[in-house]
């Protein structure tokens, strides 16, 4: 079971997030949280990791490159969240499906009024 937290707000409709490590963070970086739509962080990150990969001694590199592939992976889907809190999307629920489709249809069933802000 995956658990998503659900956030919404008035007249648009409700984004789904999962729960856990992101591999697509860790091995992209700041372009999966430009995916996202994340462009705070993912500008953040990029810039982490052009600088230590001009800055830092050809040693150091590898272990900090490892060092923010693991930070995004770990904290990309927060840094997803916080982006959505930024754009006054709001946490509604926690929703726990085997898959995204069946989260969202839970959701839809919990909270009905939802299903007018979803696109034609």
């Amino acid at each position: 079971m995956k658990t998503w937290t659900v956030h919404t707000k008035p007249g648009a409709a409700p984004q789904l997030v999962l729960e856990g490590f992101s591999l697509g963070a860790a091995v992209f970086g700041g372009v999966w949280l430009l995916t996202q739509r994340a462009w705070i962080p993912s500008v953040l990150l990029l810039c982490a990791q052009l600088t230590a990969g001009l800055l830092l001694p050809p040693p150091l590199r590898m272990p900090a490159g490892l060092l923010l592939g693991w930070i995004g992976g770990v904290f990309g889907r927060d840094m997803v969240r916080w982006s959505l809190q930024r754009r006054g999307f709001v946490l509604a629920h926690v929703v726990a499906a085997s898959s995204e489709d069946l989260a969202f249809g839970r959701i839809l069933t919990a909270r009905p009024d939802l299903i007018e802000a979803l696109p034609a």
